[in-house]
């Protein structure tokens, strides 16, 4: 479904502190827009905020950063943030050239529910395709570390074999995250739903070391 347009999108996003509208001026320098050494989270296709938005009131010793391309969802998500959180930038991005914003710095990457572009001649499209993969390598700092959810099954296997072909370890894995009745679990708006829908919610969570 499209997302219909804001009207004011541009107002929400140049007028918010939490807004970075010139991201590849900050290639390698992350760390001075948080002004501090804590680890660096990015969250790629963050949709409507609601997953960044929670982890960042939660997790303190750690600056997130969500990534969305179409900016009428970031200026959605940006009215919801609430002041005085200093852990936290958005950015109006495509995650296709990741590696012209972000270079070693990064130590997790969150890919929730991402586009499952089902069609073969739409795989390299896909957040876990080998072409991310390369992309991811240029950008984690140390370990690569990522957690990734879907509600599809297929992208699911895809993404399992992907990761394990690119010489990911698998950290944790479940077929039915509802059914963990995982406390740590922040949810998604896309997951709250289909959570609601009974639909299984597929999790991994990877590791690898950088100079494997």
């Amino acid at each position: 479904m499209r997302q219909r347009n804001v009207k004011n999108k541009h107002e929400i996003l140049n007028n918010s502190s939490y807004y970075i509208n010139n991201p590849e001026e900050y290639k390698g320098k992350w760390k001075s827009v948080f002004d501090n050494n804590n680890p660096i989270y990015i969250e790629i296709g963050m949709g409507k905020g609601k997953f960044i938005i929670e982890n960042s009131l939660k997790y303190k010793n750690i600056n997130f950063i969500g990534i969305e391309r179409q900016d009428s969802i970031l200026a959605l998500a940006i009215k919801k943030v609430p002041d005085g959180i200093n852990n936290l930038k958005l950015i109006n991005y495509d995650a296709n050239t990741i590696e012209n914003i972000f270079d070693s710095e990064i130590d997790k990457i969150y890919l929730n529910f991402s586009d499952p572009w089902p069609k073969k001649r739409h795989e390299k499209r896909r957040l876990t395709s080998p072409v991310f993969l390369e992309k991811y390598n240029q950008i984690f700092k140390n370990d690569n570390v990522i957690e990734f959810k879907t509600d599809n099954k297929d992208l699911f296997c895809y993404s399992i074999k992907t990761l394990n072909n690119a010489d990911y370890f698998i950290e944790d894995i479940t077929f039915d995250l509802e059914k963990r009745e995982d406390l740590d679990n922040i949810k998604t708006e896309y997951e709250e739903k289909f959570t609601k829908l009974n639909s299984p919610i597929y999790k991994i969570v990877v590791n690898k070391k950088k100079n494997y």
